[in-house]
């Protein structure tokens, strides 16, 4: 129920799910970077929920390989009081985790270290006796994007790392690589090609967590299995489409890292571009991974380039006040934390139809999601001269990806009364409350579908690259004043007023954060 009362009543079918890989084979994780804060805060608490739901496989185990020394019963302490403050349920359930910290090992090395590395080979032939995970290996790069290309050495040369040269070749080796992949156009290619002399491309994972987000991942099944939507899903009936990912802390002292990221190379290029796809695409041949993911390429191939002097019509971006005091940031640094775009798809579907993305650190609230626009409707009907038509409010349909998952849909409705006034109304379903049961963080779902070799939520190579492609000149005339003014913009607000003008021009305005 929301506030206006309008109210969505789901009707959820028990069964057989409809696509399922079902339980993964037995294997053996290897964490790299295993006491870091994305390990703490995600992965283990991911496993963990995972393990407690009777996800994982029956034969399973976990290395956590650190740069220090680490003993296994001081590690397993160390992840139970993470899971305390992380975990998705509380209190902990101590009889699951007696079970889970049977699983975690340890070991520990340089990166660069060839004998750490055959340490590791012997210890995985170990578990896999012991564990029965018959030989399996998923590694997983939870690490700094600098420490990538070493692992990947350390491991070939090690021989831990074999290529399958058929598909469902056991055991398998499988490689889960976080973002950022690469920093530009040139060094994405420069990591692919590393990958590619040790694996085949579906043996590479290239993780992105927006993508196992439930309202993410429902995009596709609301949009082809709901037919009163999918024939609207094109220029003729939706004026613009809006992606917005505001958060409302800043660098949090990550200074040093985020000033050589800034918020295109971490929220857009990845996140939000893959989310553009989703909604952007044609209707695949198959919920097959490779299906899905030809689909999203052709969106990326036909985004049309901001190159040059036409950056700044095109995009905004800005700096929140103080950023260049937090510690790490470099004075004058032209790094932004804000960024407003006007893109366009130059295909069938989309012509003339503006993308707004927008992205940002220290805004008005914590906010991600989608919101399509609906053309108005064409003629004055309710005032014969128009001026109420005018003011009625176009359709909306918002899919939000966080803090709390769902779809919402506004329209006009009469307002009871003898005259005919007109108002706004949302239905709005919720995905938690809904369905009645907890959403699954996206780590979980991620990860299972690693282990089972799924990858649609992963992304692919040509994808890497294109998306690159089309980001890396909008970032080289950004560091130059070829891209206009960095824009300054106070904490807690929506951003620097510059950004009004990409979606003003065309009379229309951006949501309200």
């Amino acid at each position: 129920m929301d506030a206006q009362g309008v109210h969505i009543e789901t009707h959820p079918r028990e069964g057989e799910p409809v696509f399922s890989a079902g339980r993964p084979d037995p294997c053996t994780l290897v964490l790299f970077g295993a006491t870091g804060d994305l390990a703490e805060r995600k992965l283990f608490p991911a496993l963990f929920e995972l393990a407690r739901s009777g996800l994982l496989p029956d034969h399973f185990a976990i290395v956590a390989f650190s740069r220090s020394k680490l003993e296994d019963a001081s590690f397993r302490e160390h992840v139970k009081e993470g899971l305390k403050k992380f975990a998705r349920t509380q209190p902990l359930d101590e009889a699951a985790w007696k079970r889970f910290a049977e699983s975690i090992e340890t070991a520990s090395g340089g990166y660069d270290d060839p004998e750490a590395f055959q340490r590791l080979g012997q210890k995985l032939q170990d578990i896999a006796k012991r564990h029965k995970t018959g030989g399996n290996q998923l590694y997983y790069m939870a690490t700094p994007a600098s420490t990538f290309p070493q692992i990947i050495k350390s491991l070939a040369d090690a021989d831990l790392l074999k290529r399958e040269e058929q598909p469902g070749q056991k055991p398998w080796h499988r490689l889960i690589i976080e973002k950022p992949f690469g920093h530009d156009l040139e060094s994405a290619k420069k990591l692919n090609k590393e990958l590619g002399a040790v694996l085949d491309e579906k043996q590479i994972f290239r993780i992105d967590h927006y993508l196992g987000k439930e309202t993410v991942q429902n995009i596709l099944v609301f949009r082809f299995a709901n037919a009163i939507f999918e024939p609207l899903w094109n220029r003729q009936h939706i004026d613009h489409v809006e992606i917005t990912a505001a958060e409302a802390i800043g660098v949090e002292g990550r200074g040093g890292f985020y000033d050589e990221t800034g918020v295109i190379r971490d929220m857009v290029q990845n996140h939000l571009l893959q989310v553009l796809a989703l909604c952007a695409m044609e209707t695949p041949v198959s919920f097959a991974a490779e299906d899905i993911r030809d689909e999203k390429n052709k969106v990326f191939r036909a985004l049309r380039p901001i190159e040059g002097g036409d950056v700044p019509q095109h995009v905004v971006v800005g700096q929140y006040e103080g950023y260049q005091e937090e510690k790490g940031v470099k004075k004058g640094s032209r790094t932004p934390t804000y960024v407003a775009m006007k893109m366009n798809i130059d295909s069938w579907r989309w012509q003339g139809v503006p993308f707004y993305l927008r992205a940002g650190k220290n805004l008005k609230r914590r906010l991600t999601e989608v919101s399509i626009h609906f053309k108005s409707v064409p003629i004055g009907l309710f005032s014969g001269g128009g001026a109420t038509c005018q003011r009625l409010q176009p359709n909306v349909l918002t899919l939000r990806i966080q803090p709390h998952e769902g779809i919402a849909l506004s329209f006009e409705s009469k307002i009871p009364g003898e005259d005919v006034n007109i108002g706004g109304v949302t239905m709005d379903m919720d995905y938690a409350e809904s369905f009645k049961k907890p959403v699954p963080e996206a780590y979980e779902r991620l990860l299972l579908d690693c282990m089972r070799g799924n990858a649609t939520l992963f992304a692919r190579q040509d994808s890497v690259e294109q998306a690159w492609g089309y980001i890396t000149p909008i970032l080289q005339a950004l560091e130059t004043e070829a891209g206009g003014t960095v824009q300054t913009y106070a904490k807690g607000s929506k951003g620097p007023d510059a950004a009004d003008a990409l979606p003003s021009k065309n009379g229309r305005r951006w949501s309200t954060l």
